[in-house]
């Protein structure tokens, strides 16, 4: 390994050794934005900074000892330190202009970053590469083997990752790796409000239900309709999966959706047992909307209990954003209700889909 120390007059002394660890441990843990920096013009790396490695700040691109003696980082040290890649190394240590990072230890890097899940990492990398693309199209590839294997673990895994490598080139300044904000598209499929509850999210037939849900937890309407050909019960299987998946705290979110579902049912036995009592004094909607008034119940209730949590003065909406941002797919599991003089979200769902009772949404009815 040659050295990249020659002294230069005003020039530091880099460290070669150390420029070697500090990139095997970007390689190994998946992590393009150190790796990145090392080459950037204020890298302890280069000579021509006035940064160094051996300052406290730059403790953390340092592989500690558990790292340095680990089999895995050894390797990779080993192929920093191998003659082509450390010429090429130091050459674009040395070089006036963006760098030109060694195509060899980045695939490396992304490949550490998919194993990882640092998917927003990996997807940098390999568009660095210009491989992304096809990367994605490997992973879909993967997806779709599984399923004909029936392996739906395997499957809902390799779809995830080819939607967590989307880009978005429409990103301002550059093109970036494309964000699951789950919390603005929970929003957009539940911006106009139900003209009956029939037509609320919740309540779409079966199969287009799944195409909205896949559509959002997967982030990508293309990804969705390659699901579209396979089996209904496949489709179930792969819809419970994911959703396990993108939220692992899901079983907090049905205990409370369950109990949500309890609460909601009392305010409308208490409605409709006030509505008997008056039966016959006027328009049904105006007279429940008085009635709701007088009983002095507070619809927010309900989506403080689906969130666990109150929002002082919330909306409907608020409780849907952080439910969104907390729990992705239990926002299809919800409506819009006016109740009152109040906008609130309310649990729904078919009685005739099995989900619900799949994901623990309904308890399980004693036979």
């Amino acid at each position: 390994m040659r050295r990249n120390n020659a002294q230069h007059a005003g020039e530091k002394t880099v460290n070669p050794e150390l420029t070697a660890k500090a990139l095997a441990k970007a390689v190994c843990d998946g992590d393009i934005v150190n790796f990145r920096f090392l080459f950037s013009p204020f890298s302890p790396a280069r000579r021509d900074s006035t940064e160094r490695f051996e300052t406290p700040k730059y403790a953390y691109l340092l592989p500690d000892t558990e790292m340095e003696h680990s089999d895995t980082f050894r390797a990779v040290l080993q192929i920093v330190r191998r003659g082509d890649i450390w010429a090429h190394v130091e050459q674009e240590l040395e070089a006036k202009r963006p760098a030109q990072m060694p195509s060899e230890l980045l695939l490396m890097l992304a490949d550490n970053a998919v194993r990882s899940e640092k998917y927003t990492s990996a997807a940098q990398a390999y568009e660095v590469l210009r491989i992304r693309a096809r990367m994605q199209e490997e992973f879909l590839n993967q997806g779709e083997i599984a399923l004909d294997k029936g392996d739906i673990p395997r499957a809902v895994r390799a779809y995830l990752v080819a939607a967590s490598l989307e880009y978005d080139y429409g990103a301002f300044p550059e093109p970036l790796p494309a964000v699951p904000n789950f919390q603005t598209r929970a929003l957009m499929l539940h911006g106009d409000y139900p003209a009956t509850p029939e037509e609320s999210l919740p309540l779409q037939e079966l199969p287009v239900f799944l195409r909205t849900g896949f559509t959002y937890l997967l982030l990508n309407p293309s990804l969705a309709a390659k699901l579209e050909s396979r089996p209904i019960e496949t489709r179930l299987d792969f819809f419970e999966r994911l959703v396990h998946e993108r939220d692992p705290r899901w079983g907090e979110f049905a205990t409370r959706y369950q109990a949500a579902c309890r609460l909601t049912q009392e305010f409308a036995e208490r409605i409709q047992r006030a509505l008997q009592n008056r039966a016959g004094a006027g328009d049904d909607d105006v007279l429940e909307d008085e009635i709701y008034a007088q009983l002095g119940e507070n619809p927010m209730e309900i989506a403080a209990q689906l969130l666990g949590r109150s929002i002082p003065n919330g909306e409907w909406w608020q409780y849907l954003k952080e439910i969104a941002g907390e729990h992705p797919p239990g926002i299809l599991f919800l409506a819009r209700q006016v109740i009152g003089e109040h906008e609130t979200l309310l649990p729904r769902y078919r009685g005739d889909s099995p989900l619900p009772l799949r994901l623990g949404l309904v308890e399980k009815r004693a036979e």
